[in-house]
């Protein structure tokens, strides 16, 4: 196999090191080179523009803009580009989202190796890859607990400790409006009260610290 022929893989990471560590342990597979790599969500887009790769392999938690929203901004320019998300967020809505921004696989961060090789091929291929954890908690979500994007401004607020004042003052809004937002995101998330609202939030990945 020539070297135009290998699989160009583009690596998204904030983390030098990791970056470093991923792509030589790519650049070490005979059908597989990295043709660049980017710490940045967008650097992630231009760089995709610049190399056309034909997986990108991108983590969710960049400075800028997510992983889960550069995905979004290269689908809407090229909607055959294909991506496998490598992350630390292994909640069932980091997960749905995601998939829904258009990744065909999502690995969490400690995984093997052989699995991520395994996902880049796979991906390149046309198929999805998704492993049984990823897969258990990406089954056990249930649709109706889906926040609105004004919901998941209320919750994320009240995930730093702001009251119901407060917080209608920072979204202009009125403190009653607050608690009605309050009384559905409990109601969603199936919890009695703001504290379990938090930590539900945070292990599903709906909201991040």
């Amino acid at each position: 196999m020539n070297k135009s022929e290998k699989v160009k893989v583009l690596v998204v990471d904030d983390h030098p090191l990791m970056r470093l560590g991923v792509s030589t342990m790519i650049d070490a597979q005979q059908d597989m080179r990295v043709v660049a790599q980017a710490g940045t969500g967008e650097d992630a887009i231009e760089l995709h523009r610049q190399h056309k790769p034909d997986v990108t392999l991108m983590d969710l938690r960049l400075p800028g803009i997510s992983g889960v929203e550069a995905i979004r901004v290269i689908r809407e320019g090229n909607a055959r580009a294909r991506f496998v998300v490598l992350t630390t967020y292994g909640g069932d809505e980091d997960i749905h989202r995601a998939l829904a921004a258009g990744a065909q696989g999502y690995l969490i961060k400690g995984m093997s190796n052989e699995a991520l090789i395994e996902a880049l091929r796979r991906v390149h291929a046309g198929a999805r890859f998704l492993p049984p954890p990823v897969a258990r908690n990406l089954a056990a979500r249930t649709p109706d607990s889906e926040l609105s994007p004004r919901e998941r401004e209320v919750l994320s607020l009240v995930t730093n400790g702001k009251s119901n004042r407060e917080i209608g003052e920072l979204l202009d809004i009125t403190e009653a409006t607050v608690k009605c937002h309050v009384s559905v995101i409990l109601r969603r998330l199936d919890v009695s009260d703001r504290t379990q609202a938090v930590v539900v939030a945070l292990q599903r990945g709906i909201v991040h610290i």
